[in-house]
C-alpha cells in the first residue's frame, strides 16, 4: 500500500497534478523542504508547490521507491530532470536553463496517506550547473 502511495504521489508530481499529490497527504502533513523550513499542512504544501511549478518545470525519471513491510516509511531515489523557468529569490538568475542531478525522498505514512515528506538533492551541483548554462 504505500509504495502505491508514494507511486501516486510520483506519478501526479510528474503530470503537474498538485491536487492529485494532495490527495496522497495527510492533513497535517511536515514538508521537510531541501535547504528550507518545515512547512506544516495541505495549504503550505499546496503554497509551495505553487511557487516551484512558477520557477522550475521538473520531471524525474529513473525512479526507485522502497518501503518498510509495516508501510509506514518508505523511501524513493530518482533523477530530476528540469528547466530553470524564473529567478527563485536569493538563487541564480533564470533564463531557461536545463540541469539533471541525483535526489531522493524520504517518507512517513499513516493510513496509507503521507504524514511526512523530506527532499534531498546537492544545492551546490544544482547551482553550478544553472550558472554554467547562464
Amino acid at each position: 500500500m504505500s509504495r502505491d502511495t508514494i507511486r501516486a504521489y510520483f506519478e501526479a508530481f510528474n503530470a503537474d497534478d498538485t491536487d492529485a499529490m494532495l490527495d496522497c497527504l495527510h492533513p497535517d502533513v511536515a514538508h521537510h523542504v531541501n535547504e528550507g523550513n518545515i512547512r506544516v499542512g495541505k495549504v503550505k504544501f499546496a503554497e509551495f508547490c505553487a511557487h516551484m511549478s512558477h520557477c522550475y518545470r521538473e520531471n524525474l525519471t529513473d525512479m526507485v521507491i522502497f518501503a518498510s513491510e509495516d508501510g509506514t516509511r518508505a523511501a524513493a531515489e530518482y533523477t530530476v530532470n528540469g528547466t530553470y523557468l524564473a529567478t527563485d529569490e536569493g538563487l541564480p538568475e533564470a533564463n531557461g536553463q536545463t540541469y539533471r542531478l541525483p535526489a531522493g525522498s524520504f517518507f512517513s505514512l499513516e493510513g496509507g496517506r503521507i504524514t511526512r515528506v523530506v527532499t534531498y538533492y546537492n544545492l551546490s551541483d544544482w547551482i553550478a550547473q544553472v550558472s554554467k548554462a547562464a
